[in-house]
């Protein structure tokens, strides 16, 4: 098993750098590049720019380099902690992303665990009371979480709750927390604005697991060894947990490989329409400007998070299921 874990390692960081590659290439395909656009946005205001100007802004952001030196020029630099400069915001990337990693993390780690924690069980109930009344209502409602575009939840939700209750769910902070330094009244002002998004970003994927889950166990609930175990006298309790369930999470957990990167990237538009100080806009807005260095940086930072994230999901799966554990333990 250490040799897997070690052998796994190894694959995560030759995939990374080749994700390193992939990524600064892609933010290189759009034609133009940051100058040029805003080189254009002054034109379009009234404003000439001559071509010394111009020289000098590329020679400042480095764009007058060939594309394998810009590449290899990034690369060293985030050997050495630095991620290069935004050309947008003309701040450090890692500036950037530091001031909205933290933030990042507490919606997606509480995002991931209201997933998991609300899909499982309805998914084994749905499949132990397969076409019950709780079972139609809960596959009516998963259908309805798949169907609903997150954005359209948000501003659903946003209304409801103006109309009916006079608050205001957007962003993470009251007006008077926004720019405050962190505290305690700060703190505990973020976990009343937590709820809606988390609800809101978690919604699709906690509907799509309970259908993945109740599949899974009702496919275990009908092999040889539970009708067995069940004609033996084993209780339901006993049975139902000691082996369906753990093979049934299988699938579950190794769908957190894509789900960390999702949550960030796929919650964008969410994150825009509930004005959240996260990746997600950020990434948006680096895209959309062609800001090379906090793009690729940025797409990388995703990157990692699938890498990582399927780590983890082989090292769950080894400790959940002993047949994985025995064909990859040598």
């Amino acid at each position: 098993m250490l040799f897997y874990v070690i052998r796994r390692f190894i694959y995560m960081l030759i995939i990374l750098a080749v994700m390193s590659v992939t990524a600064f290439l892609i933010i290189q395909l759009p034609p133009g590049d940051y100058v040029e656009m805003y080189i254009h946005q002054l034109e379009i205001s009234g404003q000439t720019v001559d071509e010394a100007e111009i020289a000098s802004l590329r020679r400042q952001y480095g764009l007058d380099l060939p594309v394998y030196l810009r590449y290899f020029k990034w690369v060293w630099g985030i050997l050495h902690g630095d991620f290069g400069r935004s050309l947008q915001w003309g701040k450090p990337v890692s500036e950037l992303i530091g001031e909205r990693l933290l933030l990042t993390v507490v919606v997606n780690l509480f995002t991931v665990i209201f997933t998991y924690a609300v899909a499982i069980p309805i998914g084994i109930y749905s499949a132990t009371h397969q076409y019950s009344v709780g079972d139609y209502a809960f596959t009516v409602i998963g259908f309805a979480g798949l169907a609903t575009p997150n954005f359209l939840f948000a501003l659903v939700l946003m209304v409801l709750f103006y109309k009916y209750f006079g608050l205001s769910v957007g962003g993470l902070f009251s007006p008077e927390y926004t720019t405050a330094p962190w505290s305690i009244a700060k703190f505990v002002d973020m976990l009343k604005h937590l709820p809606i998004p988390i609800i809101v970003i978690g919604t699709a994927g906690t509907a799509g697991l309970i259908r993945v889950m109740r599949g899974c166990l009702l496919d275990e609930l009908r092999k040889q060894y539970v009708i067995t175990a069940r004609a033996k006298g084993v209780s339901e309790r006993v049975l139902l947990f000691k082996y369906p369930v753990r093979v049934a999470v299988n699938p579950i957990f190794s769908t957190i490989g894509w789900m960390l990167p999702s949550i960030v990237s796929g919650g964008t538009i969410t994150a825009i329409v509930l004005s959240l100080p996260t990746i997600g806009p950020l990434l948006y807005r680096a895209l959309m400007s062609e800001d090379m260095y906090l793009a690729g940086s940025m797409v990388l930072l995703l990157s990692l998070l699938t890498i990582v994230g399927t780590f983890i999901s082989d090292l769950l799966l080894l400790w959940i299921d002993p047949r994985i554990r025995y064909e990859k333990g040598g």
